[in-house]
């Protein structure tokens, strides 16, 4: 393919998207960065929650600029009749339809898959929930903690089923299922364009975690028969250390990489111990063999530790702040942060999409838009007559 398309991988591809908070969001916007026309439909005055919550500036919600850039925006009251009518227009000119309601309500709305389906037969619609749509807790409201809490995530951070379990400081269950969700519409989108089918995708965020938990976390419940009464973690000793003056990271897994560590802390006799003879032995010996590092770690800072290790080629990193991070030579060198202007809440610095496209590279093409920014722009592309159009942005 000779020369590239700015617009991303998925442009023509429009989504409308019924989906408010994180998870669903997330997903949306991962699908605009790459192209894809979304249009979101908010309830008029009120809008999204995110919009009220976060840091703020000129009424502008970071949370909200950071889950929803590339999109359009749509007021409708679609407890309304004339705004449901509207909401299946849009749904008529779209290839995948997003909603992350509780189970059984979008279809007591009237946008269920059937509704949709009948005026777009090929849609590709999906429904994020929390736990699943069958089970003792389908009804439930869910907030990100709770899938913490259900799916052992919370007991896996504490290292110890005897251990009080912790929540992982960020809402990994709602931004995994978002990603997790994006790449089960373009698998859906790809199977559309083999045969011209529509499918239904369903997702919980129980599903996301679990299935993320099983490939690091789960060998002690894979072998059926064999599980352990309890589980533990090989330490209570992360690879975060504490030097003379800051903290570092260092993780060696190979005898390479152990005798190059050995060599740098000037602690030849750890490569004739029996304990460490081997990466096995390592592990079994993990609690003696972090101590030991932690203890030699003390003697330099943190920045001497680094240029040392960087030159006997140990794998390491500076432990940073969010500030600090910002400002790293590796962040700047890859472009991993940008910036941009708002119409309303001025300069913006966020993370740019992750995959980097050659031919078909991603943009912010557009902000996160304010509340019904796009109402009639979007409905009259649906060929709403011009009347309908402004009794509904009345």
């Amino acid at each position: 393919m000779n020369g590239t398309n700015a617009s991303g991988p998925l442009e023509g591809v429009r989504v409308l998207d019924l989906t408010a908070m994180i998870s669903g969001p997330t997903a949306t916007m991962v699908l605009a960065d790459q192209g894809a026309d979304v249009i979101k439909v908010e309830r008029p005055s009120v809008g999204d929650h995110t919009r009220a919550v976060s840091t703020h500036r000129n009424g502008v919600s970071a949370s909200f600029v950071n889950n929803n850039r590339n999109k359009r925006s749509v007021a409708l009251d679609l407890k309304q009749p004339e705004a449901l009518k509207a909401a299946l227009a849009l749904a008529a000119s779209c290839d995948v339809a997003v909603q992350n309601f509780r189970p059984g309500v979008a279809e007591r709305m009237g946008l269920g898959e059937a509704a949709l389906r009948a005026v777009r037969p090929d849609i590709v619609y999906v429904s994020i929930s929390g736990f699943g749509e069958d089970g003792p807790y389908a009804q439930k409201p869910v907030y990100d903690p709770l899938i913490q809490a259900l799916s052992g995530l919370a007991s896996v951070q504490a290292g110890s089923d005897a251990e009080r379990p912790k929540l992982v400081r960020t809402i990994l269950p709602d931004k995994l299922t978002g990603f997790v969700a994006a790449q089960a519409i373009t698998a859906a989108l790809y199977h559309r364009l083999k045969t011209g089918e529509g499918q239904h995708v369903r997702l919980s965020m129980l599903d996301a975690v679990v299935a993320f938990l099983w490939g690091s976390d789960m060998g002690g419940r894979t072998f059926v028969g064999d599980e352990p009464d309890a589980e533990r973690a090989q330490s209570f000793m992360d690879l975060i250390y504490e030097t003379k003056e800051g903290y570092i990271s260092v993780a060696v897994q190979s005898d390479k990489e152990w005798a190059a560590l050995a060599r740098a802390l000037d602690k030849p006799e750890w490569l004739e111990d029996p304990r460490f003879a081997s990466a096995a032995l390592r592990g079994e010996n993990i609690d003696a063999r972090l101590a030991l590092t932690q203890e030699a770690l003390m003697a330099r800072t943190a920045a001497d530790w680094l240029a040392h290790f960087e030159a006997h080629d140990v794998p390491c990193a500076p432990v940073l702040t969010r500030r600090e991070m910002i400002r790293h030579p590796q962040i700047a060198a890859n472009g991993v942060v940008i910036e941009t202007d708002h119409p309303i809440a001025g300069r913006l610095r966020q993370a740019r999409a992750a995959p980097r496209f050659s031919a078909t590279p991603t943009a912010i093409r557009r902000p996160a838009p304010t509340l019904g920014e796009h109402t009639g722009e979007a409905l009259r592309e649906a060929g709403l007559p011009e009347a309908e159009i402004r009794a509904l942005i009345r």
